[in-house]
């Protein structure tokens, strides 16, 4: 399985944000260790990719409400074999959404870099037992005149108010990844 353009991706994020060292070299190591980290069936965690959607004004962003973990989080999930992970992002972004018309916005002035990664903690339900998500996240712009559609992953999809999201969201890593978009898209 080719993870090469996983890793020089890595390292460029590594390189725009040196303070996120600690985590990229988390997920490196994963890579590193295991050949199968882009497939779900790979333990002790995989690669994974999502999207933090905002709609064409960025005021809006767009959550899921997902069905197995039942909370509110941004679009995404696994990459099945997709060294790309921005097309996985991308992928799922459509997928979960109903939508198809997005932009990639441009993170530290390069497109297609990733906004935020985390690694958390997937808890273990029915067979499958306990694991790691390495997430790529990626900020993308909804293009006007569409209007999400909840899948069959979901209980809802809906758009929140980007000024308010402390009061929607709990979940540190997916709050770090909104004010990250927040801070990007200020005029």
């Amino acid at each position: 399985m080719h993870r090469q353009p996983l890793f020089d991706l890595l390292a460029r994020y590594r390189s725009a944000f040196p303070a996120e060292a600690a985590v990229v070299d988390r997920i490196s190591a994963l890579m590193a260790a295991h050949t199968d980290c882009l497939l779900r069936s790979c333990r002790p965690g995989h690669v994974t990719a999502s999207a933090f959607i905002v709609d064409a004004t960025g005021r809006r962003f767009l959550l899921t409400h997902h069905k197995k973990l039942d909370r509110w989080l941004q679009l995404g999930g696994h990459v099945d074999g997709e060294a790309h992970v921005l097309h996985a992002a991308l992928r799922e972004a459509r997928e979960e959404s109903g939508m198809h018309g997005f932009d990639v916005v441009p993170v530290d002035g390069v497109a297609g870099l990733p906004l935020d990664v985390d690694v958390h903690t997937i808890p273990a339900r029915g067979a499958e037992p306990e694991h790691e998500h390495h997430d790529v996240r990626f900020l993308l712009r909804a293009r006007p005149g569409q209007e999400p559609v909840c899948s069959d992953e979901s209980h809802a999809v809906a758009w929140f108010e980007l000024a308010t999201m402390e009061s929607v969201l709990d979940e540190e890593s997916v709050l770090r990844l909104g004010r990250k978009a927040r801070v990007l898209l200020s005029p």
